[in-house]
């Protein structure tokens, strides 16, 4: 099996992965277009994307990135005690700047990624919130300085078109969460609903969004192609891993000779284990999530492709033993629900 192959056990079939492909490629992608592409009628596509998410497998929002706006992307570590470390996670997760927050597979440990709109929502979480609370022993904050984009995005389903497929589907999207213009837009309160519901729907209709903004459905079109263009708003797919056949969800933390962190994190970021690498502050200086079949894919992963590159002198793995919540998506055992 190759390592980008889907696991006998998931429980999509060609055109479920095809389809996924094609929303990681372009989160908007019209389905009449797609059903053009894939030869299958507009009517399939729906019927198939409706499935994805009613069992839960994948959800498309839109995502606000505050660098062009001229804040910084952070990646905490928070030890906490570990009789309430479950517990500290779940309130984490109502944070609306938070995302992937994640308990660790030590018991004692949350992870995170703060995106805050403001420095005193910044201050405010990492000044006076966390320090406060009385289950959290140590906060270790990592400043995104530089992510590494990928040339196609996990999880890596290309294989499964033909290149006169792949040019239909046009040029992929980025998400590379770049410095963006030299005068960020000014968002209005119509882009702050725009956004909002984005972020619960990323394929709502244009007709939805005028609705709620009180723009017409081109002026609503115009704004949101700006607003992309500016690095400002991304689309992000969330998916539930084990219902794709994947077990092992994580995240390594490296220290890499400066001379070598450039060419170390380009190398990684064409893996396809690895979901986002980043050149990051703190006491190690690059980050990678990563998702792997099973354990022993993990262990093939970290001595055949990671131990191999030059300019690593140290790094940990640190599994995920419960993941509450993704880009806009809260998760517990039981369901899935968006953020409100």
């Amino acid at each position: 099996m190759r390592y980008d192959e889907t696991p006998e056990s998931s429980a999509l079939d060609v055109l479920d992965r095809q389809i996924l492909h094609a929303l990681v490629h372009d989160a908007r992608i019209p389905f009449a277009k797609l059903g053009a592409v894939l030869d299958v009628s507009e009517q399939t596509v729906a019927r198939r994307y409706r499935s994805l998410r009613e069992r839960g497998i994948m959800h498309v929002s839109g995502q606000v990135n505050a660098v062009p706006l001229g804040h910084a992307r952070w990646v905490l570590r928070i030890k906490s005690t570990p009789d309430k470390a479950l517990r500290l996670a779940e309130s984490l997760a109502g944070f609306p700047d938070l995302s992937w927050v994640t308990l660790l597979s030590t018991g004692s440990e949350v992870t995170c990624v703060s995106r805050p709109r403001s420095l005193e929502r910044r201050d405010a979480l990492l000044l006076h919130t966390l320090p406060r609370a009385s289950q959290v022993r140590e906060v270790i904050a990592h400043e995104v300085m530089h992510r590494f984009e990928a040339d196609e995005e996990w999880p890596r389903f290309s294989h499964l078109f033909t290149e006169e497929q792949l040019r239909e589907l046009g040029p992929q999207r980025s998400r590379l969460e770049g410095a963006g213009p030299d005068t960020p837009p000014d968002l209005t309160p119509e882009d702050e609903a725009m956004l909002a519901l984005l972020g619960r729907d990323g394929r709502a209709p244009y007709a939805q969004i005028a609705a709620e903004t009180g723009w017409t459905a081109p002026r609503v079109a115009r704004r949101m192609a700006e607003l992309a263009q500016s690095g400002v708003l991304y689309f992000d797919l969330d998916f539930a891993i084990e219902r794709m056949g994947y077990t092992v969800r994580g995240a390594l933390w490296l220290r890499v000779r400066p001379a070598d962190l450039d060419a170390v994190g380009r190398a990684m970021a064409t893996h396809p284990e690895i979901v986002f690498v980043a050149a990051t502050t703190g006491p190690t200086n690059l980050m990678a999530s990563l998702i792997c079949r099973d354990t022993p894919h993990l262990y093939r992963y970290i001595t055949e492709r990671l131990g191999p590159l030059d300019g690593i002198t140290d790094f940990e793995v640190t599994p995920s033993l419960r993941v509450l919540k993704q880009a806009q998506t809260l998760l517990n055992s039981d369901r899935v629900s968006l953020v409100r």
